[in-house]
């Protein structure tokens, strides 16, 4: 391995580019996804289709860009984030535009489903898992940070995108969407950067890595078989099932009960809110209070807010909903990565994320698709909120029972202790 070529001293931690260039990449991938409930009404009255066929366009895409972390993550280990992160801003771009020319539900399957499904699971992972990297101490910030760009995606895109299918009409609006996505996630994904100790650098920018710090960490398949993963998967897969139900249906759910589009996706707008003062705030201050009893809070908090969606038929209370559940939803983001890295170590913290993320891509791929088909069977939204609402106190209760981390030294590595 060539040594190192240390980087010129500067004011500025290099570590926060990278973390600036994992919010682009999450801005627009997830921001340009979750646009797609604002699409729901337009696919259905074009294709003529059901809400559940149409709910599986956003299903298939959001189970590929959370099960390709196994691919993705082991590819960024190798080749490095920056070129996942490229490769996964071209897919998302095409996709989305694809979508747009669709001549049938199924060509929108194809072009949106697969093309960002790809485009997000390529880059996300990889980005996240490079942020891990650049920061100890501060993780649970920095990671917060990184993410917040799709809970700021979630706050501006869907708005965006129901202004513009007003006024350009749907096919217009991906094609318009899906080439800004393109352009600036090609240029903004060059501040990544894979590991600060090829430029000669060490996690918070310290000088020097504490005595007896760990740098390395778990091999992917040490990781996998530890209670602490196999537990955190669990929790994780669970609590999924429910997780991306009102990225969906939130906006159908408002215009079933008389709330026009406008309003209704500012409702989406309310959960990316929620969202980035979860990842600003929960993320920073789990560094604090531990980030492994901050993540069981953030379960029982979306099942607590999803409460408030049961009981809420109107513009306010509906609001009110979404940044409830986005504060909590946006601090669960954050802590998943950051968590992993405390038990299991960097030196595969990408491949190791990969793996932990296809709990959330199988919940995904089940949970927004099926209360689709319960609304088309029963015109009611009432069981797959109460689902949603079990799964995470389930959620919760399994982090009870997954060994806790010692607090160590910076730069050091708490997996590789002993579990107790």
């Amino acid at each position: 391995m060539p040594t190192p070529t240390p980087t010129p001293p500067s004011r500025l931690f290099p570590g926060w580019y990278v973390v600036g260039g994992a919010f682009a990449v999450t801005f627009l991938g997830f921001g340009s996804a979750y646009t797609f409930s604002a699409f729901v009404d337009a696919l259905q009255t074009d294709f003529q289709a059901s809400r559940g066929s149409v709910s599986l366009v956003f299903s298939l895409a959001g189970f590929l860009y959370f099960a390709l972390g196994i691919i993705s993550g082991p590819l960024a280990d190798r080749w490095g984030s920056r070129a996942m992160a490229i490769i996964g801003m071209l897919f998302t771009g095409a996709g989305l535009m694809l979508a747009g020319l669709a001549r049938n539900l199924m060509e929108v399957y194809l072009a949106y489903g697969l093309g960002v499904g790809l485009g997000v699971g390529f880059s996300y992972v990889p980005a996240v898992g490079a942020v891990q990297r650049w920061f100890s101490r501060r993780r649970g910030f920095a990671s917060g940070l990184a993410v917040s760009g799709i809970g700021v995606g979630t706050l501006f895109m869907p708005p965006i995108a129901a202004l513009l299918i007003e006024s350009l009409g749907w096919r217009q609006s991906y094609l318009l969407i899906g080439a800004v996505t393109l352009a600036l996630g090609l240029v903004l994904s060059l501040l990544i950067r894979n590991d600060p100790r090829d430029h000669g650098l060490y996690p918070d920018g310290d000088p020097a890595p504490p005595p007896g710090a760990v740098s390395d960490g778990m091999q992917v398949g040490e990781a996998i078989r530890s209670k602490r993963f196999l537990l955190l998967y669990a929790a994780g897969l669970i609590a999924s099932f429910g997780l991306f139900v009102p990225f969906v249906h939130l906006v159908p759910y408002a215009r079933d009960h008389g709330i026009d589009s406008a309003s209704a996706a500012l409702m989406l707008g309310a959960v990316g809110v929620g969202s980035t003062a979860g990842r600003f705030l929960l993320g920073s201050l789990a560094d604090k209070w531990g980030r492994q009893v901050t993540l069981m809070a953030m379960f029982m908090g979306m099942a607590l807010s999803l409460l408030i969606w049961l009981f809420s038929r109107d513009f306010w209370g509906l609001s009110l909903f979404g940044f409830v559940f986005g504060v909590f939803y946006g601090g669960f983001v954050a802590l998943i990565p950051a968590l992993a890295m405390d038990y299991f170590g960097g030196r595969h913290i990408s491949s190791i994320i990969g793996v932990l993320y296809t709990s959330v891509a199988l919940g995904t791929l089940i949970g927004p698709t099926a209360a689709g088909y319960i609304f088309d069977l029963s015109h009611s939204y009432t069981v797959p909120i109460l689902a949603s609402i079990a799964t995470n106190i389930l959620a919760a209760a399994i982090m009870t029972r997954i060994p806790k981390v010692r607090s160590v030294p910076s730069c050091s590595t708490p997996a590789l202790e002993k579990e107790t």
